[in-house]
C-alpha cells in the first residue's frame, strides 16, 4: 500500500456489484474488506479501522441511509466518509436523503471506474485534511496550555514534572523530563494516568545542543530515547526531553519537542535566576539584622526572623535592640513592599534608628526624626510601620512609641493584652503623637511581632492577633515560645516575619 492508500469497506449484497467496486479499489492501490449486510457493515466497522465506506443504498436488512446514518452518529467512526452507491436510478429526493442522512457524496449506476476512483479520492483528501488540521489545533492547544503549565511552576521539581507531563501530553507517549535546578539535576518520568515520578538525576556528560536518538542514554540505560536538548547559551546546564523514538516519526513532532525544551530552559532560567534574587535578598536581610542579642539576666530576649516562602519576594521586616545607659531600645518594624528594594531602605532605616537613638531617648522623637527621613529620601516608597520601647530592666517601667505597627503583646499572670499605643506610618509626615509610659509586670513577658505572623489570608488582622494573644503565656520558655509561633502560624507565608520577645524576671 502507498501513502495514499485506503482501507475501503464496500457494502453491497449483490456479489457482482460488490466484486466489481472492490476490483477496481485494489487495483487502485487501496485494502478493501466486503460487507454484504448493513448489520454486517456495523459490526466490522465496530471491530476494525476504515478510511471510507463504499455503500449500496438497497441493503436487505436496512436501508443505506440507516447505514450512513449510525456511522455519522457514532463518534467512533462519525469521521469516516460514506459513499453511496444506487443500482437503480433514484429521483432527486432520494439523493437529497442520502446527504441528509450522512453521505458525503452519491453516485447512480451505471458507474464508471473513474468516477467511483475519483469520488472516493475527494472524499479522503477533504477527510484526510480535515483530520491533519484537527491533529494540528489539539497539538497547538496542548503545546499552550503545557507552555502555561511550565512556566507556572514555583520550583525545579514542578518545572521538571510539568514538562514531563508536557511532552508525554504533546506527543502522546510516555516521556522523561531532566532539567539542571538548585544543586545539582532534577529527572521526571510520566508512569501513566498522568502521574509523574521526580528524583535526582544521576550525573552525566551533556549531550550537544539539539536533537538525537540515543540508544543507550545515561540517565536511563537500556532504554532507547529520542532526545531533544536546549540550552539558554552555550555555557549554561542543557534541559533534555526523551521519548520514546516512536513518538517522533515527523519533522511536526519534532518540532513540538523543540518548542516544549526552549519553553523548559527560559522557565528553569527564570527560577534559577529568581532563586539568586531571592538569595541574595536574603543575604542582604540578614546582614542587616543583630548578629546576635544582648545578654541581660535581667531581661532575657529571644528573636526570630522568618523569610517568605521560597516563591514570595523578599520583605522589608526587621528588629533591633540597642543599650541606652541602664535602659535598652528595642525595635520591631516592617517597610512596606516585597522586594530588594525594600530590604535596602530597611537597612537604612535601621541605621538611622541606631544613629537617633545615640543622642535621643525619646521613643517619640525617634520615630519622628525617622519619619523625616524616610518623607525625604523615600517619599513613595519608603512607607515604614514601626514600634519603639524604651525598657527599664531593673523596674519594669518602659516608654513605648508606635508607627502604624501592631502594639506589643503583653502576657502576664492575669492575661494577655495589647498595648493600647498608636501612631500613624512613617514616611508620609504626619504629626506624631507622644511616647506611652506604661509598667511591665514582673514575670510578664512581651512580644512584638510584624504582620507576617498574624495575617491569614481570608481573615482580618483582629482574628490572628486574637489567636496569637491565646497561643502566648507569660511562664514559656520564650525560645520555644518562638518556634511554636512560628510552626503554629508562620508556615508557608508569602510575608516575612520579625519576632522579638523579652520577659521581666521575677525578683
Amino acid at each position: 500500500m502507498t501513502p495514499d492508500s485506503a482501507h475501503v469497506l464496500v457494502v453491497d449484497d449483490i456479489e457482482a456489484s460488490r466484486y466489481v467496486r472492490a476490483s477496481w479499489l485494489r487495483r487502485g492501490g487501496h485494502r478493501v474488506t466486503e460487507a454484504v449486510t448493513g448489520g454486517q457493515a456495523l459490526d466490522l466497522l465496530a471491530a476494525q479501522g476504515f478510511d471510507i465506506v463504499v455503500l449500496d443504498v438497497d441493503l436487505p436488512d436496512m436501508s443505506g441511509f440507516d447505514v450512513a446514518e449510525r456511522i455519522k452518529g457514532d463518534p467512533r467512526t462519525a469521521a469516516i466518509p460514506v459513499v453511496h452507491v444506487s443500482a437503480a436510478f433514484r429521483e432527486a429526493e432520494d439523493r437529497i436523503t442520502g446527504l441528509n442522512r450522512g453521505a458525503d457524496a452519491y453516485l447512480t449506476e451505471p458507474v464508471d471506474a473513474g468516477e467511483l476512483m475519483a469520488t472516493v479520492e475527494a472524499a479522503l483528501r477533504y477527510y484526510r485534511a480535515r483530520a491533519l488540521a484537527e491533529r494540528l489545533a489539539d497539538r497547538l492547544a496542548k503545546l499552550t496550555s503545557a507552555t502555561l503549565a511550565i512556566n507556572a511552576a514555583t520550583d525545579f521539581d514542578a518545572l521538571v514534572a510539568e514538562a514531563a507531563r508536557a511532552a508525554a501530553t504533546v506527543l502522546a507517549s510516555p516521556a522523561a523530563a531532566v532539567v539542571p535546578g538548585d544543586g545539582g539535576r532534577w529527572i521526571a518520568r510520566t508512569v501513566g494516568d498522568g502521574e509523574v515520578l521526580v528524583a535526582r538525576a544521576p550525573d552525566f556528560d551533556d549531550l550537544p545542543t539539539g536533537a538525537s536518538t540515543v540508544a543507550d542514554p545515561p540517565w536511563d540505560p537500556g532504554v532507547p530515547a529520542a532526545v531533544v536538548v536546549a540550552r539558554s547559551t552555550p555555557k549554561r546546564p542543557a534541559v533534555l526531553l526523551a521519548v520514546p523514538p516512536s513518538a517522533v516519526t515527523t519533522d511536526e513532532d519534532r518540532n513540538l519537542l523543540v518548542q516544549l525544551a526552549q519553553a523548559t530552559v527560559l522557565a528553569a532560567e527564570a527560577l534559577r535566576a529568581y532563586a539568586e534574587e531571592h538569595q541574595l535578598a536574603l543575604i542582604l536581610q540578614r546582614s542587616l539584622l543583630p548578629r546576635e542579642l544582648p545578654t541581660v539576666p535581667a531581661l532575657p530576649m529571644a528573636a526570630r526572623y522568618v523569610p517568605a516562602s521560597a516563591h514570595a519576594e523578599i520583605g522589608g521586616d526587621f528588629y533591633e535592640v540597642t543599650r541606652q545607659g541602664d535602659r535598652f531600645l528595642i525595635a520591631i518594624g516592617d517597610v512596606c513592599g516585597h522586594s530588594i528594594g525594600a530590604a535596602i531602605i530597611m537597612g537604612e532605616v535601621r541605621h538611622a534608628l541606631r544613629a537617633y537613638a545615640v543622642e535621643e531617648e525619646d521613643p517619640a522623637e525617634i520615630l519622628r526624626k525617622l519619619d523625616a527621613m524616610l518623607s525625604r529620601y523615600h517619599p513613595v516608597k519608603g512607607l515604614t510601620t514601626m514600634c519603639l520601647m524604651l525598657v527599664d530592666p531593673v523596674d519594669g517601667s518602659a516608654v513605648v512609641a508606635n508607627a502604624g505597627h501592631i502594639p506589643p503583646l503583653v502576657a502576664h499572670e492575669t492575661g494577655a493584652d495589647y498595648l493600647d499605643v498608636r501612631g500613624p506610618i512613617l514616611g508620609i509626615g504626619l504629626p506624631r503623637p507622644p511616647a506611652t509610659h506604661v509598667r511591665i509586670p514582673p514575670g510578664a513577658l512581651v512580644l512584638l511581632t510584624t504582620d507576617g505572623l498574624v495575617e491569614h489570608s481570608g481573615a482580618d488582622l483582629d482574628e490572628g492577633m486574637d489567636l496569637l494573644r491565646d497561643a502566648v503565656r507569660p511562664d514559656a520558655d520564650m525560645e520555644a515560645l518562638c518556634d511554636d509561633l512560628v510552626a503554629r502560624f508562620g508556615a508557608n507565608k508569602k510575608d516575612d516575619i520579625a519576632l522579638f520577645a523579652f520577659r521581666r524576671p521575677r525578683a
